[in-house]
């Protein structure tokens, strides 16, 4: 009894997050996303294009082949965009973020940024992890350790 509740449970996880994201092509995505990438990430090619409900949340998930990841809200704006400890394009982030960085880490490079609900938290190369709010006034900086 105990094995058959185990494997139905495994098999209920194993549906549920099948149907959380499926492949898609890229004109399926909102024209937003798509002129993003053509604006942002022209250099690279698309790998995978996926519909995403991660978290109750439907949106768009792209990876490109230099394995920088990608995320959309369904609106088609940017969610995150992480470049995997490679520094990203910042032409698209906030003017305020890009003007801290070069202020206060002038050296370092953007590597990944994540909107969330209430922040919006940045990493840097060297291990430099940053958050603020949404208008910009600065919540955490600091290096991470190794």
């Amino acid at each position: 009894m105990k094995t058959k509740i185990i494997v139905a449970a495994f098999l209920l996880v194993l549906g549920t997050s099948a149907n959380a994201q499926k492949n898609i092509e890229l004109k399926d995505l909102p024209k937003a996303s798509q002129d993003f990438l053509q604006q942002y990430f022209s250099n690279t090619t698309i790998d995978v294009v996926k519909k995403d409900a991660e978290h109750g949340e439907k949106g768009y998930e792209v990876k490109l082949k230099d394995g920088t990841e990608i995320e959309f809200w369904k609106d088609g704006s940017y969610r995150e965009v992480d470049g995997h400890d490679k520094p990203i394009p910042t032409a698209f982030l906030p003017q305020w973020l890009n003007d801290y960085v070069t202020q206060h880490h002038p050296y370092e490079k953007v590597t990944h940024i994540d909107y969330g609900h209430k922040d919006v938290d940045v990493d840097l190369t060297n291990n430099i992890d940053l958050e603020f709010t949404k208008d910009g006034k600065v919540l955490k900086d600091k290096k991470d350790k190794d």
